[in-house]
Parts: structure tokens; sequence; C-alpha cells
């Protein structure tokens, strides 16, 4: 009978990945980030465990959104919130979420592409996205991703 590989926590290795948007397709560089995030990319994956690396992402107000209907999808394409108060609704065009917060754009692309539960929200705290170039986590030199 053959046994299933199953990680231990003191074999599980993480490292730093720093991923510059610039130029990137939303929905490319998402999939790739999320992608990193759950550790897919090593050899030991295991469904179920967190075997992820953590994320930089960098240059974030530069994504790019590509498709036929581009102009009218910076418009139409909307993030929704509610602050669960009566009349908290409050909704952003995509053209306005990226001069506001852009990082937030790419937060929700690699939030729909995780899966909803404990593992999901605590692999999205090893997520850290930034609008410029600049940021804390040791060298400015980006790592190709994929």
């Amino acid at each position: 009978m053959y046994k299933s590989y199953y990680p231990k926590a003191s074999e599980i290795e993480r490292k730093w990945l720093i991923v510059d948007a610039e130029g990137q397709t939303l929905g490319r560089i998402a999939t790739r980030i999320a992608h990193a995030l759950l550790g897919k990319h090593k050899p030991t994956f295991t469904p179920g465990v967190e075997m992820g690396d953590f994320v930089v992402v960098i240059n974030a107000e530069r994504v790019t959104v590509t498709g036929t209907k581009t102009r009218s999808k910076m418009t139409t394409k909307v993030y929704h919130r509610h602050s669960n108060y009566p009349g908290g609704y409050k909704a952003i065009s995509l053209r306005d979420q990226l001069q506001q917060h852009p990082d937030r754009v790419l937060r929700e692309a690699v939030w729909g592409m995780l899966p909803k539960n404990r593992m999901g929200r605590s692999l999205m705290k090893r997520l850290k996205i930034y609008a410029g170039a600049n940021h804390p986590h040791g060298t400015n030199n980006p790592a190709p991703l994929g």
C-alpha cells in the first residue's frame, strides 16, 4: 500500500518573491500570484497544507486591463462594499479604484482565485501589495514569477 506524502511544518520552506506588475495584465498576474501563494509551483505541493511563499507586488498602479471592451470595462466593472449599516453600500468603478487604491484591485483579483476559508484568509496575509516601486521587504530586484 502506498502512503501519501504529507509535509511536516519543519519541512516547509518559504521564500519571498518580489513581482513587478508594471505592464502586466491584471488576470494573468493574479493567477501567477495565487499559484505562488498556494505553493503549487513546489514539487511537494499538498492540497490543504499552507506551503506557499510570501509574495510582494510592486508597481500595482501600472497594471493593465485588456480585452475588446477595455474602455467600457474601466467604467462598467464595479467593485462593491457594504459597511453593514443602513445605507452603507458603496460602489466604485475600476478606473477610480486604480487611481485611488490600486492595491485593492489586485487584492480582489487574487482573493477570487483562493479558497474562501481560513486557509485562504491566512494565505492573503502573505501577500503584500504596493502601488509604487518602493517596499520595506529587502531588495528591490523583482523576480520573474511563473
